[in-house]
């Protein structure tokens, strides 16, 4: 009987691994002694760093956008039937539909969701960029603001950590061109006693905002938001006022983590940071957002893990120890304006340090943008 491996989630880390895995055992799934199986909950793959880019104006949604069953390889079963539950100790997972599919192995890849109602009056009166509609919406208001406080707050925890900078570098250069920076007052927060969770980001941000004349307020921690009177309360007894309000939601894991009992309160799976097993799950593998590893959430987290559990997993179907240990690694661009980019690696052992903006990095982090689709298939 064939043995199976299931992927619940088909974003970055999901896709990327089982297509990873199909390469690796292509003898296995010919023969008929394995079966690769990924649960989607659409048919579509969007790539959500380009979401920073519609909400800039600076690309449409379009081209971040490809079906999913065009992005997995040969031996890869993709089904788009969203997965409510996980009941580990039958090795089962139930979809939507009622579909019951057994497996030998899990691979959890759930990702993280923006958390639209925790803060109150969020919906009402702030803009954001981590989901489609909510970046058409923050490019239309971008586009009528002339003038006046744009205002920044940030939940954390939150996927691309380094995107909120990116958003305040690159609308810095953006209004400097159009000649409306001067009417535009930039005021970035940040909930710790830094502007960013890595000190030596924050450092190099701190030095950056201070030529560019943005404001930079830490220990900043959103309680609610007055919509009416355009009004940021904070938890540190602050009402800050705001013309338009930009604001990085919150994220909470998957509700089918909570649902199945694997995780903690906020919905993060409990994994070891070295063989990306779910904490006392010997058969259940978690990567990408839906860990509580103390590292970013981030697309490259993802393609760094994927290798690792695409090669344990190899390991174990042939009956051999999952040797591969994971190192933390990491690796992120920072756009610094339109034109110019730096770029972060780290890993569990190793802080990042980030490099002189230039304009060659920037062109290479335009170049993943087109590349992603390639990294997907694990080509690269």
């Amino acid at each position: 009987m064939a043995k199976r491996v299931l992927f619940v989630g088909a974003g970055p880390g999901g896709l990327m691994t089982a297509n990873r895995l199909a390469k690796m055992l292509p003898q296995e799934i010919r023969s008929g002694e394995l079966e690769i199986v990924v649960l989607s909950d659409t048919p579509r793959h969007f790539y959500q760093p380009g979401l920073l880019y519609v909400a800039l104006d600076l690309a449409l949604p379009d081209g971040f956008e490809r079906p999913q069953n065009r992005l997995k390889v040969p031996g890869v079963e993709l089904v788009v039937d969203p997965a409510v539950r996980i009941m580990a100790n039958e090795r089962a997972v139930v979809c939507k539909s009622g579909r019951r599919v057994e497996y030998d192995y899990l691979v959890i890849a759930t990702g993280s969701v923006p958390d639209l109602d925790a803060i109150p009056g969020f919906r009402e009166g702030a803009h954001s960029f981590y989901t489609l509609p909510e970046a058409l919406k923050l490019r239309k208001a971008i586009q009528s603001f002339d003038s006046g406080r744009l205002l920044m707050i940030i939940g954390v925890p939150h996927k691309c950590p380094v995107a909120p900078l990116e958003f305040m570098f690159m609308l810095d250069d953006a209004l400097r061109k159009s000649g409306k920076r001067n009417q535009v007052e930039l005021m970035y927060t940040y909930p710790i006693a830094r502007l960013h969770s890595l000190e030596p980001v924050s450092n190099w941000a701190e030095k950056e905002f201070a030529e560019r004349n943005i404001i930079g307020e830490t220990f900043f921690n959103p309680e609610s938001i007055d919509p009416v009177k355009r009004l940021v309360y904070t938890l540190e007894g602050e009402e800050v006022p705001y013309d338009l309000l930009v604001a990085i939601p919150p994220h909470t894991g998957a509700k089918i983590v909570k649902d199945s009992g694997l995780g903690d309160n906020e919905g993060w799976l409990p994994t070891d940071r070295s063989s990306l097993k779910v904490i006392g799950q010997d058969r259940i593998y978690a990567l990408g957002d839906a860990t509580n590893l103390p590292i970013s959430k981030a697309g490259s987290t993802a393609h760094y893990q994927s290798g690792v559990v695409a090669a344990n997993l190899a390991h174990e179907l042939r009956g051999e120890p999952a040797s591969v240990p994971y190192d933390g690694k990491v690796f992120c661009f920072i756009e610094a304006g339109l034109e110019e980019a730096t770029h972060i690696t780290f890993d569990y052992n190793h802080p990042p340090q980030p490099s002189d903006p230039s304009g060659m990095t920037h062109w290479f982090k335009l170049a993943f943008n087109e590349m992603y689709w390639l990294s997907l298939r694990g080509l690269i």
